[in-house]
């Protein structure tokens, strides 16, 4: 095949255009010693553009012997079965649970091998588990027994699944009509290491007799073999080049964005790059690497705020931003002239986030006040990250399930303010940026600053009353994240009365007509026009005589 993209690339970009599904994710993986004070992290950025941003909760419940769960379909809410309730779940706030198990997710797609009649999504995987695990090593058990036992009807999947101790990623891919459950890996990340996945399968060779480090199904290389996919030794067996080959697309729309979340915190990248923008594919990134330093929780939402600056694929200054620096180009993705195959850049932050997190497990503190979500909605690089512990009785309304959807707007919504605030920053970007990252890192670095004592203050009420700790942390986070939208609101509004109609205004004391500029395009941009459109708009000097 002569076009640029591949059978699998081509079909996972019409793939995801035409069902808007959340197929574009990004997650980075951070061990203990490799975190500047010992927690585990892991990301995520829900990718879509149908998902509604919002945080999910389910409170800790017990339930009587013969309860049956009804399970849907995360992507479209469809009825997919009934199973057998456990007697007691966890609470679980978005993507982390009260015992600071954390799951994440992306999809790769791979060789066509989803199986329509099974009975368990990858969405439903990761929130069963979220209610049944304790650690990662539970969570991985009970979402490959579940695949085992009901089938798998989602495409290839790449898991990050954290704990305060231990760090995990697995990837998982169903084996087609007639052959129930799926093959999968999962290794543990080598403390003091970090990975990432980003809708490419990343495991290729794997240790056939670590189990204390590595685990996977007992046919992922025998059905392989059936399938006509792989002939070699097992030893040799990858599960990457077998169940998801590497292409262009691959490595341009997907590895890349790995390698620049690796670029961020090791300096000797720079080999892996010809690789990241498809044109070694043979030289494939590690599935792990050890940063040059150890990482803190806000280093890594500043990683996750990425369009490739500083690289060949920087967003910010080619022809494509506009004359106002805008780093987003509107799909699709892929585009032809003159009978020619193109791309535009697809970079860790885009305009159709649903919501991201980073997820915090820290082992010195108990679980009941050890793990926060830091929960943002809409695109990443102009979120604000706020910290939602996740032992708590309720989640903030402006974040709530419920509060509007993605035809309905909500003006009490944190989705739809901040993609008030974001959709209007893409109009005159390099401007209005400059003005929501000072409020941004205003928000983060205040919660930052107060979370100790938040912790000391829930760790004194837990050692006499564990009902009271928990009561104090909700309403924390009821407080915060009511502040969050607040202030977000009122960005909204001074950034409207600023930049409206092409102005830019600033207030004049004791007037109230405010000054106005009109810095109109740069050089270049004007440049740029001149070439294109010849002397279309050169004034034409008329002769007095």
């Amino acid at each position: 095949m002569k076009k640029i993209l591949s059978f699998f690339a081509y079909f996972f970009l019409i793939y995801a255009v035409l069902n808007g599904s959340i197929y574009a994710c990004t997650n980075f993986l951070v061990t203990r010693s490799a975190s500047v004070d010992g927690s585990t992290f892991i990301t995520y950025t829900a990718d879509s553009h149908t998902l509604y941003g919002e945080l999910y909760f389910w409170p800790a419940a017990d339930y009587p012997p013969g309860t049956m769960l009804d399970v849907y379909e995360w992507d479209s809410h469809k009825f997919l079965c009934q199973i057998p309730q456990v007697l007691h779940t966890y609470n679980v706030v978005g993507n982390m649970n009260e015992h600071q198990l954390a799951i994440g997710e992306t999809t790769y797609g791979g060789r066509e091998l989803a199986d329509s009649t099974a009975k368990m999504d990858y969405g439903s995987l990761m929130y069963i588990a979220l209610q049944r695990a304790r650690n990662s090593r539970e969570a991985i058990k009970v979402m490959t027994q579940l695949t085992e036992e009901y089938g798998y009807c989602s495409e290839g999947e790449s898991f990050s699944i954290s704990d305060p101790n231990e760090v995990w990623i697995m990837e998982m891919i169903g084996k087609g009509h007639g052959n129930k459950g799926a093959v999968w890996v999962a290794m543990r990340i080598p403390d003091g290491y970090v990975s990432g996945h980003a809708n490419q399968a990343r495991i290729t060779t794997f240790p056939l007799n670590d189990t204390m480090n590595c685990y996977y199904s007992k046919d992922v290389i025998s059905f392989a073999r059936q399938k006509g996919f792989f002939k070699g030794k097992d030893e040799e067996f990858s599960f990457s080049d077998t169940y998801a080959p590497i292409d262009f697309g691959a490595a341009r729309f997907c590895e890349s964005r790995v390698w620049s979340l690796f670029n961020k915190v090791n300096s000797g990248m720079n080999k892996y790059l010809d690789y990241a923008m498809g044109k070694d594919l043979k030289n494939r990134m590690p599935l792990w690497i050890k940063p040059d330093k150890k990482i803190s929780v806000y280093n890594v939402m500043e990683f996750m705020r990425d369009h490739f600056e500083g690289t060949p694929m920087d967003m910010n200054n080619d022809w494509g931003a506009g004359p106002y620096q805008c780093p987003y180009r509107w799909r699709p993705m892929t585009w032809k002239f003159d009978n020619k195959d193109y791309i535009n850049e697809r970079a860790i932050s885009t305009q159709q986030t649903g919501f991201s997190f980073v997820t915090q497990s820290r082992g010195w503190l108990p679980d009941a006040i050890g793990g926060i979500l830091w929960f943002g909605v809409d695109d990443n690089y102009t979120t604000v990250y706020t910290p939602i512990y996740t032992n708590i009785n309720q989640v903030p309304s402006n974040f709530a399930v419920g509060n509007g959807d993605m035809m309905v707007f909500s003006d009490s919504s944190a989705f739809w303010i901040f993609n008030q605030v974001s959709n209007f920053a893409y109009t005159r970007y390099k401007d209005m940026i400059v003005d929501i990252q000072p409020v941004q890192k205003e928000l983060e670095q205040g919660y930052l600053s107060t979370i100790s004592d938040v912790d000391a203050k829930a760790l004194e009420l837990n050692n006499s009353n564990p009902a009271d700790a928990k009561q104090y942390l909700t309403e924390y986070c009821l407080t915060i994240g009511k502040n969050t939208f607040n202030r977000w609101k009122q960005l909204y509004g001074f950034l409207f009365t600023k930049y409206m109609d092409g102005n830019i205004k600033f207030p004049v004391a004791n007037s109230r007509v405010p000054k106005v500029t009109q810095p109109g395009y740069s050089p270049q941009w004007y440049k740029d026009l001149v070439k294109q459109t010849g002397d279309r708009f050169k004034v034409i000097e008329q002769s007095t005589k």
